[in-house]
């Protein structure tokens, strides 16, 4: 038998056990997913979650079940290549033919004292419910303060906002403009937004510490109830042990077929992994696609083209609540408004519909 470990069931994940579990699978093919958790998370409506305005259960979806689909529940402590193994914590370790690595981001603090110890987080599904625990016990008129002004910085603090009206919510953006990677026209119309609604963005921020229940924007105290953290991300720890080549960020350096340039079996898919484009679910599915491809032709004895199509990104799409959005459709149309919420609701249905949910 030839077995493939995938590690991870996040959004490459799950895609990589859509395009490889189907009729063509050879018998002696062996697919075994390692994962914390029992279902596959759509991380990217963490923000609801925490924000009290959808449950646990609506940001889940199960994963496949397949006669040649192996599912293993634990935490991964290391990836031994030499040995071909996956070492787990408290169970005995796995060994692999072929290895596909998508364990997805951490947090990345950039070494702010305090920021680690004192800030809640969105970046997993076990952070993201005692966010949601701490923020929708606050008592009435307390004072939230979400740190970055990215996608989930944004998202969060509208979705917030809907949520508590009672809350007094800062969102700290370290850059003169807000969203900075859209136009200037849906920056504005988000920042209008957030006038409207009473969040107050801090523009050109710096925080230098974090204390238990204040943050310290260059220098200056401000008292928090709540601090969440959504300022950068960094490749999971066992990314980071990982003994390969790396780019700046601690992203995978890979060939263009998505594997380590000194050893074919080890694939990198999702927020490792050092591509082009930022890390995103569409970017991570783009990938398992590719992935999929090149193991089925090895299967087959097929000849592998030297090189593989752009993954082609359809845009991204951002809420502000649940009737207001932004976003861009390709490179060059924008919306915003109600419209652009229903595309996302839209979007999301049919992810959750053709998995199944």
């Amino acid at each position: 038998m030839k077995r493939v470990v995938i590690l991870g069931g996040g959004y490459g994940g799950l895609r990589l056990l859509q395009r490889l579990l189907t009729n063509d699978l050879p018998a002696d093919v062996e697919i075994v997913l390692i994962d914390k958790l029992p279902y596959h998370c759509m991380k990217t409506e963490y923000y609801a979650l925490a924000a009290g305005t959808e449950s646990d259960h609506q940001v889940r979806v199960p994963f496949p079940t397949h006669k040649q689909l192996r599912l293993q529940f634990g935490t991964i402590d290391r990836v031994d290549m030499d040995s071909n193994l996956v070492h787990m914590k408290g169970e005995n370790p796995v060994a692999y033919d072929s290895l596909i690595v998508g364990l997805g981001c951490e947090d990345k603090f950039h070494e702010v004292p305090g920021a680690a110890e004192h800030t809640y987080s969105i970046q997993t599904m076990e952070a993201t419910r005692k966010s949601y625990q701490v923020l929708n016990s606050l008592p009435a008129n307390s004072s939230v303060s979400i740190v970055g002004a990215g996608l989930s910085g944004v998202e969060l603090a509208s979705e917030l906002r809907e949520s508590r009206s009672d809350l007094r919510i800062r969102l700290f953006d370290r850059g003169d403009t807000i969203l900075p990677m859209f136009p200037n026209r849906l920056s504005r119309y988000v920042q209008k937004w957030f006038e409207d609604h009473q969040v107050e963005v801090i523009s050109n921020s710096d925080i230098t510490q974090v204390d238990e229940h204040t943050i310290y924007n260059h220098g200056e105290p401000l008292e928090s109830d709540v601090i969440i953290w959504t300022a950068g991300i960094q490749p999971n720890k066992v990314v980071r042990d990982m003994d390969v080549e790396k780019d700046p960020r601690g992203r995978v350096i890979l060939t263009p077929h998505h594997h380590l340039p000194d050893n074919k079996n080890v694939f990198v898919v999702g927020d490792c992994a050092s591509l082009p484009h930022a890390p995103s679910a569409q970017l991570a599915e783009g990938q398992a696609e590719q992935i999929a491809m090149v193991l089925k032709k090895r299967w087959k004895g097929e000849s592998i083209p030297e090189t593989l199509p752009e993954i082609k990104l359809k845009g991204v799409l951002g809420s502000l609540g649940k009737k207001h959005g932004f976003g861009m459709m390709g490179e060059k149309a924008a919306v915003t408004g109600r419209v652009a919420r229903m595309l996302k609701s839209g979007v999301l249905w049919m992810y959750k519909n053709h998995n199944g949910v």
